[in-house]
């Protein structure tokens, strides 16, 4: 093995052993104020954020980039700064994905942080402090929950599906037929690694995703042999200038094919 290729290697494996430990922290952060009626405020109108999120945020920063200082820096909860497209790897953060869920008490909602490196993570991990699990997956390393590696079900006569409602609608009858829909899940990271543990099948993603949303997850789902795919069938870059995405699918097997067509149709509205 190159030498090149044993330092990448020995690198991701110390990011991820940073990551594991920060998110930890941050999520005992988190813990601190929940369900303890933290102060919210709102972004956008409707977008909730709490001082649980301004908290861990901070921790994370300081502590991510006093460990890796030529790294970038993007989250949903710090001002992005471009400067960031000159570091060769970026940190891309979501303190509390679910916030929502968070401040209403609901427990699944996730620390979310990612290395990312051309566009596509090399390390993901998912804090769920309230649920008391753990994912992290390496870029070739496998996904792996609270230290068993998942992997994506395979797909029986009833599949479980999440997300819109409007979008799960547009599916052909002869998937709808065979469809149970799960329950609204605050946090959108934590719907992705429900599919990559085995417990989802699929799910729709509406538009406006974020990195922060999805880089962490998509690349545990894709180690679990899933994929998170927009409607062109291509996997979501992360880290560059265009952080948005539009409508997206998570899952394995044909139904993502069938999927891909409501996105598509989706998209061109």
């Amino acid at each position: 093995m190159p030498e090149t290729e044993i330092a990448d290697k020995a690198d991701i494996l110390a990011d991820l052993e940073l990551l594991r430990d920060a998110a930890a922290e941050a999520g005992r952060i988190a813990m601190r104020y929940f369900r303890q009626s933290p102060e919210v405020w709102f972004k956008g109108g409707n977008s909730p954020v709490s001082e649980a999120d301004y908290a861990a945020d901070r921790y994370l920063r300081e502590t991510l980039m006093a460990a890796r200082p030529d790294y970038g820096w993007l989250s949903e909860e710090t001002a992005d700064s471009l400067d960031r497209l000159k570091a060769r790897r970026t940190f891309v953060v979501d303190p509390i994905d679910g916030t929502r869920g968070f401040v209403e008490g609901r427990t699944a909602w996730c620390v979310s942080a990612a290395v990312v490196e051309n566009g596509r993570s090399l390390v993901g991990v998912l804090e769920c402090p309230a649920r008391e699990e753990t994912y992290w997956a390496t870029s070739g390393g496998g996904a792996w929950l609270n230290g068993r590696r998942i992997a994506v079900r395979a797909a029986g006569e009833r599949l479980s599906i999440a997300g819109p409602k409007p979008m799960i609608d547009r599916l052909p009858e002869e998937w709808q037929v065979r469809l149970d829909r799960e329950a609204y899940i605050p946090s959108l990271a934590y719907r992705v690694a429900k599919i990559a543990s085995g417990a989802l099948d699929a799910t729709f993603v509406k538009p406006n995703a974020h990195d922060w949303d999805i880089a962490a997850a998509e690349l545990i789902l894709s180690e679990a042999g899933g994929r998170l795919l927009d409607s062109s069938g291509h996997l979501p870059a992360f880290a560059g200038e265009k952080i948005v995405h539009g409508a997206l699918m998570a899952g394995s097997g044909e139904l993502l094919d069938a999927m891909a067509e409501v996105i598509a149709a989706h998209d061109g509205q």
